[in-house]
């Protein structure tokens, strides 16, 4: 919200407009998503490790787990500062109350890959409760969206009690009590926003999402490279090949992602599923990191898993991101070989483990993809040209 002149210490929490003009992202959404990519490190860190010393199963169990809890917080700030933040003291101290519960789930990343879920439990609920402060001012500043906002706070209050209760509950009901929670707090805005949906705006999502993908993607080129760094520090210089492969991996994800504008279903369900859908867009993002860090630990030989299973380490993160793409924004926006030609490519990904040096050969068909992208939008920048659209 613009202002001018000295920032209250309180202001009415009114929604903003959808129409609104340059709507920018602030510093402190900024802020937030930088002290987010701290549990995002460390969530591909212990992937990593766990993979390459062989406890795949659990490793990726784990992963999931923990990168809901981080994705989830994220998503719901996202949403409600697009359609309420007021920049005001109060706004910003129970923002920074959430950014203290990223960092606390961000320490108990470790102990939960090894079964011990309170700290991140505990970091995550704080979280959640410092979301229902926020709501609750929007359902007092604003009248016209008083049932959909009130909605949220109790159904966020409600679920958080679940999230505490779990860690009572003895261990083996740690997988099936998760997915009720999860299918809970999914149901939450899709039950609370029926009422009336918030103001929340397509454009300024949009950006949000594409800053969160960035953030992601370096969080990849980070694990990368402090494992090759390491391995030539070890004296190791074949591990060159394998950087420059990682190195194409990463542009071509960043490039398949943003080659069109991104656009935000402006229709409940629909935003509601794009929205939802980038959980597996930011997840197997980070996953490709651990996945070329392994590929690192088998050629320096310190990796318990074989080749096939440190192929796929990278072959099925990407392979579940170029789907994903395809799915939320390909095929809403684009037509002919283009289209078909993401799965196609997800398709020979994941046969990549089969034949030599996978990763390169990962790092090979992207390169194809990318320029089948950049063939198709020259066409039709032609087409356009020739009708006069």
């Amino acid at each position: 919200m613009a202002t001018t002149g000295l920032r209250p210490w309180y202001r009415p929490m009114v929604g903003r407009r959808r129409d609104e003009e340059h709507r920018p992202v602030t510093p402190l959404e900024l802020f937030f998503d930088l002290c987010f990519v701290v549990a995002v490190a460390q969530a591909t860190a212990n992937l990593h490790h766990e993979v390459s010393a062989d406890h795949v199963g659990q490793a990726v169990a784990r992963y999931l787990m923990v990168f809901f809890a981080i994705w989830w917080a994220w998503m719901n700030f996202t949403w409600f500062a697009s359609a309420y933040d007021t920049d005001d003291d109060v706004y910003r101290l129970t923002t920074l109350v959430q950014i203290t519960g990223a960092l606390i789930l961000a320490a108990g990343v470790p102990s939960a890959f090894s079964g011990d879920l309170a700290t991140i439990t505990y970091g995550y609920v704080v979280m959640r409760l410092a979301a229902v402060v926020h709501w609750s001012r929007a359902s007092i500043g604003d009248p016209e969206h008083r049932v959909t906002t009130r909605r949220f706070a109790i159904g966020v209050t409600v679920v958080q009690a679940g999230w505490l209760l779990r860690l009572l509950l003895p261990e083996g009901w740690e997988a099936p009590t998760f997915l009720v929670l999860v299918l809970a707090e999914m149901l939450v805005p899709a039950v609370a926003e029926r009422s009336g949906v918030t103001p929340w705006h397509p454009g300024h999502i949009a950006d949000r999402y594409g800053l969160f993908t960035l953030i992601v993607l370096g969080e990849v080129v980070l694990e990368t490279s402090v494992a090759v760094q390491t391995g030539v520090d070890a004296g190791d210089e074949g591990l060159w090949p394998l950087a420059a492969a990682g190195t194409v991996i990463v542009f071509s994800l960043w490039w398949l992602y943003f080659d069109r504008r991104i656009e935000v279903p402006k229709r409940l369900p629909a935003a509601l599923a794009w929205g939802y859908g980038h959980y597996v867009v930011f997840a197997a993002v980070a996953a490709v990191g651990a996945g070329l860090a392994v590929a690192v630990d088998r050629q320096r030989d310190l990796a318990a898993v074989g080749p096939v299973t440190v192929g796929y380490a990278t072959a099925i993160p990407v392979a579940v991101y170029l789907l994903t793409i395809w799915v939320l924004h390909v095929r809403r926006q684009r037509q002919g070989r283009e289209t078909t030609a993401f799965p196609a490519t997800a398709v020979l990904v994941l046969l990549t483990p089969f034949g030599p040096e996978p990763v390169t050969l990962v790092a090979a068909l992207l390169f194809g993809l990318v320029t089948v992208t950049v063939v198709a939008r020259r066409r039709e920048l032609r087409s356009a040209a020739a009708t006069g659209t």
